[in-house]
Parts: structure tokens; C-alpha cells; sequence
């Protein structure tokens, strides 16, 4: 293992199979998140009631660039904690979960949407049009791309918000799809 892990079990002896189960987790955890530096388990029975007995409790501590991340599973409710497999599942599963959150955090891989070019109608014709975006590109567009059908509604000095392609009309760029936006006027 690439990682620092350290695996602590408290007041109770290791069940058969956990070392080879949690080192399984944890090499799903690397495969996921490579840049994980280090892992702490610590893995507790905890008193819960007469009837059902002991559950076990894990906390997780991973180290990352950029910092932490800790999962503290108790469980209390819920009796299948009883079994120290499912616990420890359970508290893998969280820890992967919080692991992908800061991972989208850390990497900015929040997705942002770019808005569409804009621009201002320049001509109209009974059955196409020109917009003239702010760098002086005109875009060719044909009625039935203006959405909607509102191409009745298209004026010069219209602002649009469009969709364009190269290479698809012989007068040059042409909007795929046009949305109307505001009116404003041509300087």
C-alpha cells in the first residue's frame, strides 16, 4: 500500500478477515483517490442497550493535500452496527462519499456553463436575418431557428442569445438556434 494506514482496534480483538477487508477498502480508496496520503481506523464496541447488545463504532481519518477528512460512524440506531462488517461498511461508504466532495472542492471541478454568444440582429428579411455580435462577426440565421417560432417578433436591434456553426451555410456562420433576449440599439 502506497498509503500510511494505521488500523487500531479498541478493548476488543481483531474479527477474522478485517485486516484483509479493511486493506481491501482501502485500496478501492487509492484506486479513486491516488493523491490519499494517509489513513487512520479506529474501531470500537460500544455499549448499547441489554437487548441488542454491542456495536461497533469506526472513525476514519484520512489525509489528503489540502487537508482532512474525518468520518465518526456510531450508529447507535441502528442494530445491524452489531456486526462489525457492516459497520465497518458503512463508515468506508461515508468516507468515500466525503472523499468525492472534497475531491470536486479541491479540483474546482464544479461544472460551469458558459453562457451562449450574444449579439443584435442587424437585418431582417421576410425569411432570414444577421446578427452582428460585440466583436463584429456577422452570424447568418434562418427563421425557423429562431425558437419558438417568434421570428415575427425579431426586429433590428433585437438582442439574441444564438448557437452557431461553422461551414454550414454559404454566407457564413449560421445560428443554429436563436433566443430572443431584450431590445437595444445599434451604435
Amino acid at each position: 500500500m502506497a498509503i500510511n494506514l494505521e488500523i487500531t482496534y479498541r478493548d476488543f480483538d481483531a474479527p477474522i478477515m478485517a485486516e484483509e477487508r479493511i486493506n481491501e477498502r482501502v485500496a478501492k480508496l487509492e484506486r479513486i483517490f491516488p493523491r490519499l496520503q494517509s489513513l487512520r481506523v479506529v474501531s470500537e464496541q460500544v455499549q448499547h442497550n441489554r437487548q441488542t447488545g454491542k456495536l461497533y463504532r469506526f472513525r476514519l481519518d484520512a489525509v489528503l493535500p489540502g487537508g482532512d477528512v474525518t468520518i465518526d460512524k456510531s450508529h447507535a440506531d441502528k442494530d445491524a452496527h452489531a456486526d462489525f462488517f457492516v459497520a465497518m461498511r458503512d463508515a468506508f461508504n461515508a468516507l468515500e462519499s466525503r472523499l468525492h466532495t472534497f475531491a470536486d472542492k479541491q479540483n474546482l471541478d464544479v461544472k460551469h456553463h458558459e453562457d451562449p454568444p450574444h449579439g443584435v440582429v442587424k437585418e431582417v428579411f421576410p425569411d432570414h436575418g444577421f446578427i452582428k455580435t460585440s466583436d463584429g462577426l456577422e452570424i447568418y440565421f434562418h427563421a425557423n431557428s429562431v425558437v419558438d417560432g417568434k421570428f415575427k417578433d425579431v426586429e433590428v436591434g433585437t438582442e439574441v442569445r444564438f448557437s452557431a456553426v461553422d461551414n454550414e451555410s454559404a454566407k457564413g456562420p449560421q445560428a443554429t438556434s436563436v433566443h430572443l433576449v431584450g431590445k437595444h440599439h445599434l451604435h
